[in-house]
């Protein structure tokens, strides 16, 4: 056999390992979410019992395996030498695509990668036989997918999302009903029944069910399960509701953090037994296929026509592997810093209150908000108002919150646990591979709305950031699809060479998405960590201002040059790049700025007044020059002549007097010592004035022509930009002196 299987297989399984690491990050927040949102134990000991149910679902997911092997592709129609081309593109692909969702915390289905870049390669291996006009080779491309399958698959992931939300729904809110808000008088009663109920309902599916996957456990003992099922569940809900009782009145232990702990393991484990097949199915099956190779080479066979058949036979995994993957499973979520940027995504869309939200608002959110309004109110109107009036109440909030600083109670945690469990482990149990991912979050946002989490205030935010994570979901499918078919090209193509390129591609992309997350982290933990009492951090808030100003000026005497020479690109990115910094100090004051004062204490309410003043007036600086950079985009770019020199020359003299005084706002800010600033600032006084008589002589003066006014009125348009622009970098400049100096 050729030396270089051996390499591709090698490099198939560590790029195994990477996967894990990766794929864990993402799907971390499918079973810590609702224990740390909860705040059910400490991270540390959510993470060891989650990694408990990793090692024992590991084990459980041999029957999953066939999915890589012959779930996607039709493995006759390929020769050995495509198959381990194909998934060596597959491995690349998911490794980086993973690792870009982690790095922006976004949430997405790992099994939706796997199944579209099976799908991706495979077509891209097909069309390459198809076009190579080789003798006795299938022209059609349907004859080399699995299509019937494939559907089968993809349409059960995508219908997981409604089922799932669905479920969430339904459950949350007889729970609620049952419970309310103040559940600790009721919970007394029906704690053990609940806690006993959710717990046999976890065993039946992830032990009893799970148990047929595993490469443990003999024929016999599943036909002797199967044959006594239900006196099993009898004797596993009389345990575990006898096990609660005791604890809760005897032991005198918060039964809820019990079953939240027990619902973590067990959705780890379905999350492992379901979802391993996406990170080392691949590797099993390019080891099958090394081992078929291998026997047949024995016998004198050629590789390069070796049909790949013998993957479609049933396979049982060596526990081994399963065993060793488990472990870097855990070595992964006990480690990986891109695991907590997930699992905040999906606590902060499901928190139970205000806060800072993370998402903006977009036309769709805003629509599904009115609707909901308008069904709500049509639905009170029918209500009998007794009822209403009841439901009301066992859905009215507690007005400190839940414990703790939790974003949300533990019935809920337990209910999203509960129900993501079940739906994953059933699905395991008909090997079905069903999307944690999808599961878990849908149930998480559906449980959340029936909670009332998503007040009228929140709605539209929590709601856009579900769009956006179920949008980053279909885009993963688009995105894996062709990745893997562009990657397996260039790997068919391209041979050793192509082998080598994507592997540095992907080593490259691997370093600059790590790089990038570590910026963001950094940049969130600073943000998070907002004190205006803490001298450093107002020098710091006072710094970011003045380079925002000192960028201002640039931008302006770069556009004013743009527009003089008439460079139309440059216009454009200008415009481009101004808009974004007003965007980002208009989401800094909505998402960051206004929620952290409001937390201020009474005697610090002034001085975080004036930092939002700050930040107003800043808004407002770049609000003027967006307007300046937008009209001078679009006088270019209406190919107008540009202005004239003088005019040119009047507003870049009064940008530079304004850019002047940076330097010395800055030597004020660092000794502290603001005895200039009334001088600077009357001299800006001047400058105004001056603006003021220019646009007086631009307005008495009459243009001779079409294009003249034209140009005339940009003048005047800049010139009223300008002036407005510098009135607020006149009164950020005092505001920013009340602000260091305490006034």
């Amino acid at each position: 056999m050729d030396p270089i299987y051996y390499f591709i297989i090698g490099l198939i399984l560590v790029l195994s390992c990477f996967d894990l690491v990766v794929g864990v990050s993402n799907d971390a927040a499918n079973f810590l979410n609702s224990a740390v949102g909860s705040k059910a134990a400490p991270r540390r000991t959510i993470v060891l019992v989650a990694a408990l149910g990793i090692i024992i679902g590991s084990l459980f997911s041999s029957g999953m395996m066939e999915i890589a092997r012959s779930g996607v592709f039709m493995p006759a129609r390929f020769s050995f030498h495509d198959i381990m081309l194909i998934f060596l593109a597959v491995m690349l692909t998911d490794v980086i695509l993973l690792d870009v969702f982690n790095t922006f915390g976004l949430p997405t289905s790992t099994t939706v990668s796997i199944v579209f870049e099976l799908l991706g390669g495979a077509v891209a291996a097909a069309l390459f036989k198809i076009w190579s006009g080789e003798p006795g080779v299938a022209q059609e491309l349907s004859s080399y997918i699995n299509s019937s399958k494939a559907l089968a698959i993809i349409s059960g992931i995508f219908s997981s999302v409604f089922i799932a939300f669905i479920c969430g729904i339904t459950v949350m809110w007889i729970s609620r009903l049952i419970f309310s808000f103040n559940y600790q008088k009721s919970f007394k009663y029906l704690g053990a029944v609940w806690c006993g109920v959710a717990l046999t309902a976890i065993t039946y599916f992830a032990i009893f069910k799970g148990l047929k996957g595993s490469t443990l456990v003999t024929k016999d003992m599943i036909r002797h399960l199967d044959a006594h099922i239900w006196l099993y569940v009898c004797c596993s809900l009389a345990f575990w509701t006898v096990l609660m009782a005791v604890l809760q009145n005897l032991c005198k232990v918060n039964i809820l953090k019990v079953s939240v702990l027990a619902g973590t393991m067990a959705l780890a484990l379905s999350f492992a037994g379901n979802d391993l097949v996406n990170f080392i199915g691949v590797f099993m099956a390019g080891q099958s296929s090394m081992e078929i190779a291998a026997a047949a080479a024995a016998q004198g066979a050629d590789l390069t026509t070796l049909s790949m058949g013998g993957l479609m036979a049933p396979v049982t995994a060596d526990w081994r592997y399963l065993l060793g993957a488990g472990v870097i499973m855990v070595l992964a979520l006990m480690f990986s810093k891109k695991a907590q940027t997930v699992t905040d995504t999906e606590v902060n869309l499901a928190r139970q209150g205000g806060g800072v939200e993370r998402f903006g608002s977009v036309p769709p959110a805003r629509m599904a908000v009115r609707y909901a309004l308008n069904a709500s109110r049509a639905v009170e109107k029918i209500m009998p108002s007794c009822v209403g009036r009841f439901i009301e109440k066992r859905f009215r909030p507690v007005p400190e919150g839940p414990d703790n600083g939790a974003s949300f109670d533990l019935i809920r945690a337990s209910v999203n646990l509960t129900v993501a469990a079940l739906l994953i482990s059933l699905a395991t149990s008909l090997r079905l591979p069903l999307s944690t991912t999808y599961v878990t979050f849908m149930v998480a946002m559906g449980s959340s709305l029936a909670d009332k989490a998503w007040g009228r205030d929140s709605a539209v935010y929590r709601i856009t950031g579900v769009i956006t994570v179920i949008s980053g979901w279909f885009f993963t499918a688009f995105a894996a699809f062709s990745m893997c078919f562009i990657v397996a090209a260039c790997i068919l193509y391209g041979g050793l060479f192509g082998i080598i390129a994507m592997c540095s591609l992907a080593a490259f992309l691997l370093l600059k998405s790590s790089r990038l997350h570590r910026k963001r982290t950094q940049a969130a933990a600073q943000a998070q960590a907002a004190n205006y009492r803490d001298p450093a951090a107002a020098a710091r808030y006072n710094e970011e201002i003045i380079e925002l100003m000192k960028r201002m000026a640039e931008i302006y005497e770069m556009n004013l040059e743009a527009l003089n020479v008439e460079d139309r690109k440059r216009l454009k990115k200008l415009r481009k790049e101004a808009r974004g910094i007003r965007r980002s100090l208009s989401d800094k004051m909505a998402m960051e700025v206004m929620p952290v004062v409001r937390e201020l204490p009474d005697k610090e309410a002034d001085r975080g007044k004036r930092y939002v003043q700050m930040v107003e007036y800043a808004t407002s600086v770049f609000e003027s020059l967006s307007n300046i950079t937008t009209a001078s985009h679009a006088y270019i770019d209406n190919n107008h002549e540009g202005l004239d020199l003088e005019r040119i020359e009047l507003l870049r003299g009064m940008n530079s007097r304004v850019s002047s005084l940076y330097p010395r706002f800055r030597e004020m800010m660092e000794s502290n010592d603001y005895t200039g600033l009334d001088e600077c600032l009357a001299g800006m006084d001047a400058l105004d004035e001056e603006f003021a008589e220019a646009v007086k002589q631009q307005i008495i003066l009459r243009p001779e022509d079409a294009s003249d006014m034209r140009r005339a009125l940009l003048y005047l348009n800049l010139l009223n930009e300008t002036r407005a622009m510098i009135r607020k970098v006149l009164l950020l400049a005092k505001i920013q002196r009340k602000f260091v100096l305490g006034w």
